[in-house]
């Protein structure tokens, strides 16, 4: 896989137009796994056929068990400079529920772990809207309260927080047809998000977008990338990339990803982009942060097609105070937050 990863790099050199990366990222599962060889490699073959300076940030997920000082060390050698730690929750009930390997006391030590080998850039993940059946008749808000109170104890400087979404192929999509988990409570699911913003606004964090806080401006840069419509280059099976007219979706079969690659092909479906089908993924990327959505991108896209087609709707999100208009900018209220992908899907063109 990994041969395969260095040999798609090389064939997908010339996908961006910009040769200059301000990012590298190692996420889509259980990256932390690499050894330090193998991510060597894979990052010397990106140096060779990109350009990196010496203020790119390159971050990679680690699962709490995944993570030892001298591995960290070492990865820092290497050029690693960010960490993502998929820690999800620090309540016993809820990790064991959620399926996730690690205890609460290895995801408290693993931050103090990867401070300890100097690691300044830290984000962690927690998930709000976990109501497993054991925690059901507990202070469920309470637990929520704690993992938060625990998480800023840590002293990071980036959280991002998640709603548990139970998709119907997955092991909670066949629990719940089986009536063996509870669904989702929207108005728990909205009550647990307001406890978020709360706890971490009085903080001192930033919820610079929807799912995301920072303090001291630490944003994530490679996702802000993505919320800011940049090209971007996706390697590895079900890797996405971006070219701005385009967009590409490697083949998800590690079998067949590899047996392609190795070819010199890339298998992968590619989606030409609509003018109306870049209008929406901007609205839809674009509205979830503290920048907005410039309106102006909008009409140097399509033209004024988009605000005659939504000039009711739009006032009426306006009128009931959801988003609002400054300077051409259109920014959710703090309220509308709470309906984000709804607003965006309103004001979405129809090709």
């Amino acid at each position: 896989m990994v041969d395969a990863i260095c040999k798609e790099i090389e064939l997908q050199s010339d996908y961006l137009s910009n040769k200059n990366i301000e990012t590298i990222y190692f996420g889509g599962g259980t990256p932390s796994i690499l050894t330090p060889s193998e991510l060597d490699k894979i990052l010397e073959t990106v140096h060779k056929y990109y350009i990196c300076n010496s203020q790119v940030e390159c971050t990679i997920e680690a699962n709490p068990d995944d993570i030892d000082r001298d591995k960290l060390l070492i990865f820092k050698q290497l050029g690693v400079n960010r960490l993502s730690i998929g820690i999800q929750t620090f309540d016993e009930i809820n990790l064991k529920y959620t399926n996730r390997v690690h205890d609460a006391k290895e995801a408290e030590n693993c931050v103090k772990i990867a401070q300890d080998a100097d690691f300044q850039n830290i984000t962690i993940d927690l998930i709000y809207a976990i109501n497993s059946l054991e925690n059901e008749k507990k202070d469920i808000h309470g637990i929520w309260k704690k993992d938060l109170e625990k998480a800023l104890s840590l002293n990071v400087p980036h959280i991002s927080s998640y709603c548990l979404t139970i998709e119907p192929q997955t092991v909670f999509g066949k629990w719940q047809k089986v009536n063996k988990i509870p669904p989702i409570d929207e108005e728990f699911a909205t009550e647990q998000f307001k406890i978020l913003i709360n706890t971490l606004e009085s903080a001192g964090y930033e919820q610079y977008e929807i799912s995301n806080f920072a303090r001291n401006q630490m944003y994530s840069r490679h996702n802000t990338s993505y919320w800011k419509d940049h090209e971007y280059l996706g390697i590895g099976p079900s890797a996405h990339s971006y070219n701005g007219s385009s967009r590409q979706f490697n083949v998800s079969n590690n079998t067949k990803y590899i047996k392609s690659i190795n070819e010199g092909k890339i298998s992968a479906d590619i989606e030409i982009l609509t003018p109306e089908n870049k209008v929406n993924d901007y609205l839809l990327t674009s509205l979830r942060t503290k920048w907005g959505c410039d309106l102006n991108k909008i009409v140097n896209i399509i033209g004024e097609k988009w605000h005659k087609e939504n000039q009711t709707i739009l006032e009426n999100y306006i009128n009931n105070n959801l988003l609002l208009l400054k300077n051409s900018v259109l920014l959710l209220t703090n309220e509308g937050k709470f309906f984000a992908d709804r607003i965006a899907s309103d004001l979405f063109l129809v090709d």
